[in-house]
């Protein structure tokens, strides 16, 4: 049975905000960032559901499975936000990190929040994905109760999938439906009921972890550098010369050429400063290394 809204603790109004159409903005800013500042130690209460979700999801993508987000309005956004970052930002494969959204990507600036009423959707979108057991699907909703959401996690722990539900309020109905619930307590909103404010900047932070962390844990970072990048921009082009001086102690102009021998790609760059070879044996070192810039430099 579906928690009826009114219970829900986002949706309660919280009589400290009763009088903010009264506020300055001066007071409007002081009272909100209040607010956000509450938000970590939410996260920091989850931790303890955060942290065998993140293990299950590096588990399946170091096996070669998927990455799925699945939600529906704000929730939904945050999702696809998380997975389109992951290709500039950690060089993965085209849908190795996914986001599916109710209503389509044109949800995405056209808010079609009816979609997120339709359970069949849900489950229809996920099946259309292929997702299978090699995969982890996270369901995204501040709620916990959106049919779309609970349907998409239904019919990915059919099909096997590791299943991980993000919500914001306790013994959550998405959580029930998944293996691991992840359920962050940010309390009622500034705007009753307005869960991109709180419980947005919580499902961003929780997301930032899913993500990084795993991209961390299969040898996408050397140390807190982001090696496995690619160069596409003249932004992402300086920060890749500065990442292969910075490991390698190189000049300007070495790491340059380097880069360049190497298409742009951060990792063999390095090695072949570092360790002296051609570009083929550093790509072979790499994946001897399952990627590992460390490992490949230690051989």
């Amino acid at each position: 049975m579906t928690t009826p809204l009114e219970q829900l603790m986002t949706e309660q109004v919280d009589e400290q905000y009763n009088s903010i159409d009264t506020a300055s903005v001066a007071e409007l800013a002081g009272i909100m960032n209040e607010a956000d500042a509450t938000v970590p130690a939410a996260v920091n209460a989850a931790l303890g559901q955060i942290v065998p979700a993140v293990e299950g999801v590096v588990a399946r993508l170091k096996a070669g499975g998927r990455l799925f987000y699945v939600g529906a309005g704000t929730a939904g956004r945050l999702g696809v936000l998380d997975a389109s970052e992951c290709p500039p930002t950690f060089n993965t494969a085209p849908g190795q990190v996914y986001g599916i959204l109710a209503g389509g990507m044109e949800a995405l600036v056209a808010a079609q929040e009816g979609a997120e009423d339709d359970e069949q959707a849900g489950a229809a979108d996920v099946i259309s994905h292929g997702v299978g057991s090699g995969d982890a699907v996270v369901g995204i909703a501040s709620s916990g109760r959106t049919p779309y959401v609970l349907g998409a996690l239904r019919a990915a722990r059919d099909l096997g999938a590791l299943t991980i539900a993000l919500a914001c309020n306790a013994d959550s109905d998405i959580g029930l439906a998944a293996d691991l619930p992840i359920e962050v307590l940010v309390g009622p909103e500034v705007v009753a009921g307005s869960t991109r404010l709180k419980a947005g900047t919580a499902q961003k932070m929780v997301l930032n972890m899913i993500s990084t962390i795993s991209m961390v844990q299969l040898g996408k970072t050397y140390g807190n550098l982001m090696v496995d990048m690619r160069a596409t921009n003249e932004k992402l082009r300086e920060r890749a010369i500065r990442m292969v001086r910075l490991v390698t102690d190189a000049g300007r102009d070495e790491a340059l050429a380097a880069l360049h021998a190497a298409d742009m790609e951060v990792k063999p760059a390095i090695l072949l400063i570092r360790s002296g070879v051609d570009v083929p044996e550093a790509r072979a070192r790499l994946q001897r290394a399952e990627g590992r810039l460390r490992l490949a430099l230690e051989e």
